[in-house]
């Protein structure tokens, strides 16, 4: 049997949306955002309020919320990232589902959009479903190459338990175990991000986690420059 062909987090009009044409008119608008960001505006009005002007798409208005944080809030994120180099001094906390999904898009020739803290987020939205795709087993294999690369003693995948399919997706990567030869444990909790938000050594390209976890890797960036061909990769930066 044929295994089908998804192509995850892609949109017919992204073409039209990220275009040359579209990437000017968003990097002044995100240079915008950010500008009132800075000075304490709420992002939800900043959105609409620059949205409506430059007359942004829904999608084009996710990408640049995705992609803007505050100064601050740039500064504390590269403070907590650690080099990869030191990956295999401790046990690694992955976001599960974050960082397989972006991989799935990656692989998908999907948007990714490099946010302005080098972190590259994808616009799939899980939105409580997931289903596994013919790209998912690549990705966990990028994975488990990667994290043998720089001999990860320990990793622990978090899984959102009310997402469909999380409960497949946890046998998929335990059933990894002997072939990474990496000590792993996959745990379905309720809400991955009030766990890893506490914690070190995370993987993560959420915000939010971000902001509040005690340190983090940026591994998701290194898999997809480093081991997929073609990447999609948009930033909004140096665009003029």
């Amino acid at each position: 049997m044929s295994v089908k062909i998804v192509k995850r987090g892609f949109d017919p009009n992204d073409h039209k949306w990220f275009s040359e044409q579209s990437l000017i008119k968003l990097s002044i608008a995100q240079e915008e955002i950010e500008w009132l960001l800075d000075r304490n505006y709420k992002l939800s009005s900043i959105l609409e309020f620059v949205g409506g002007h430059y007359q942004l798409s829904a999608r084009q208005r996710i990408a640049l919320k995705r992609a803007t944080s505050t100064q601050l809030q740039y500064k504390k994120r590269k403070s907590t990232m650690l080099p990869l180099e030191i990956a295999k001094n401790g046990c690694m906390h992955i976001d599960g589902f974050n960082l397989i999904i972006t991989l799935e898009v990656a692989l998908s020739e999907s948007p990714l959009i490099l946010g302005n803290d080098g972190v590259i987020r994808d616009l799939a939205g899980l939105r409580g479903t997931y289903k596994p795709i013919d790209k998912t087993d690549i990705a966990l294999q990028l994975i488990g190459n990667k994290l043998n690369q720089l001999e990860v003693p320990e990793v622990i995948f978090f899984l959102d338990a009310p997402v469909s399919n999380s409960g497949v997706l946890k046998s998929k990567i335990t059933n990894l175990e002997d072939t990474w030869k990496i000590p792993l444990k996959v745990e379905l909790v309720s809400n991955p991000d009030i766990i890893l938000s506490k914690m070190e050594r995370v993987v993560t390209s959420d915000s939010i986690i971000l902001d509040e976890c005690k340190s983090w890797f940026n591994l998701s960036r290194k898999i997809i420059e480093e081991n997929i061909n073609n990447p999609w990769i948009i930033s909004f930066k140096n665009i003029l």
